[in-house]
């Protein structure tokens, strides 16, 4: 375990660290992210995630010490003055300790059955909660369309709770989209839908699509839809959150291919 204490904000691995947390296109340049938090580098780690390097705060609670004891031998650990982890740390009140990882390269499925497909979704809360979701679902899948925030971002690797690690994710051209999906059903999540989403079959294979709240789904998005579906509601709401809306339809459709035997 190597061990240093880094004081100088112009350190590579600070600037590189810095750069990964703040900015999509040095996560593209480098082909990496940063993981913030013991829960989610514990995580990367559990996974056998590839990891570069881990930054930890020279004053780290006993939490972080945990994550570090399961660090294998000879994986890079920097050790950070306080004042100078605390001024690259994406959250105010930082546990001490970020992860350098690796991008995930994952390869499709070969038999594609349980998808999600995510359309314009700018909030990275919502997606990373809805990412957190989907691995809990079993969906093999999540597509990012054009204009969907980056999922590598630091809000929503921490709201996604571990599912980077776990969830392959892909962010393909709309043509490559189309042809990933072909034979799937694509329930789009609509108020006006024909059908409620537990009248709907969704133990064929299919593909649920999300859309924005504030904009819906894009023209070419909606291309992809076979079916509408609406979530019922009694109250006076006009709808539901993008994140609640998701985390609804995936266990309806987990409900269903459970009873059915394909879960």
């Amino acid at each position: 375990m190597e061990q240093e204490l880094i004081t100088s904000p112009q350190n590579p691995r600070v600037q590189e660290a810095r750069a990964l947390l703040g900015q999509a296109k040095a996560r593209k340049k480098y082909q990496a992210f940063a993981a913030e938090g013991a829960r989610l580098v514990e995580d990367g780690l559990r996974t056998g995630a590839s990891v570069r390097n881990i930054l930890v705060r020279a004053s780290h609670p006993a939490r972080v010490a945990a994550v570090l004891h399961q660090c294998p031998a000879g994986m890079a650990i920097h050790f950070l003055e306080d004042k100078l982890f605390d001024s690259i740390a994406d959250t105010v009140t930082s546990q001490g300790i970020i992860g350098i990882f690796d991008l995930p390269s994952w390869t499709q499925p070969t038999s594609l059955n349980f998808a999600l497909i995510l359309d314009q979704l700018r909030d990275p809360g919502n997606l990373g909660t809805i990412l957190r979701s989907a691995e809990a679902a079993g969906v093999q899948s999540v597509f990012l369309t054009p204009g969907t925030t980056d999922p590598f971002s630091p809000k929503v690797a921490r709201a996604g709770m571990g599912a980077h690690f776990r969830l392959p994710i892909f962010t393909p051209d709309w043509e490559t989209l189309a042809a990933a999906l072909a034979g799937l059903n694509v329930f789009h999540a609509d108020m006006a839908g024909a059908q409620t989403c537990w009248q709907a079959d969704f133990t064929s294979p299919c593909a649920l699509l999300i859309g924005s709240e504030a904009e819906g789904i894009s023209p070419k998005a909606r291309d992809l839809v076979t079916q509408s579906v609406r979530i019922p509601m009694r109250g006076a709401s006009e709808s539901l959150n993008a994140a609640v809306s998701a985390a609804i339809l995936l266990f309806e459709a987990l409900r269903q291919r459970s009873v059915g035997g394909k879960a």
